[in-house]
This record gives structure tokens, sequence and C-alpha cells, in this order.
């Protein structure tokens, strides 16, 4: 299991998520999702440890267990995996 960021943090950002992160696996970057840029934070999910720290520090509940994505925003779980397959 992984950590997995979604929509809400399009454009957002915050990086609270970033500075509890105990192993660096949060990253800033842009993808481009079938024409939509996405700008946003990634949870590269090889090296996420699943602590979830980083959860509540995000203040536009983006975060989530790849295991508890709301169904809305299921696509993010690959999204963030393929930005770090780039």
């Amino acid at each position: 299991m992984a950590y997995v960021i979604a929509e809400p943090c399009i454009g957002v950002k915050d990086k609270a998520c970033v500075s509890v992160c105990p192993v660096d696996c949060i990253h800033e970057g842009q993808l481009d999702d079938n024409g939509k840029p996405l700008d946003m934070l990634f949870i590269n999910p090889d090296e996420c440890i699943d602590c979830g720290l980083c959860e509540p520090e995000c203040p536009v509940t983006a975060i989530f267990a790849d295991s508890d994505v709301p169904k809305q925003w299921e696509p993010f779980i690959q999204l963030n995996a393929n930005f770090f397959r780039k």
C-alpha cells in the first residue's frame, strides 16, 4: 500500500506534507493527463513507507491511502505512479 495525492492538490501544492515525510517521497511537478496539465504534488509509490504522516497535514484533503481513494479520484493512483516512470 502507498499513499496517493488526488485532484484537490492541483494548483494548491501546500507542501506541509513534504516536510513531515520521513523518506522524502513527495515531489512537486507537472504531468500531462491526456492533454490536461496536472500541476501538483506526487507520492512515489515505490518509496512510500505507508506511515500516514502526510495525510493529516494536507489542508485540502487530497491525500489518501491507495485503498481509500474516493472513486472519482481513482485514476490518480496510476497518475502518481506514472509521474515517477517518465
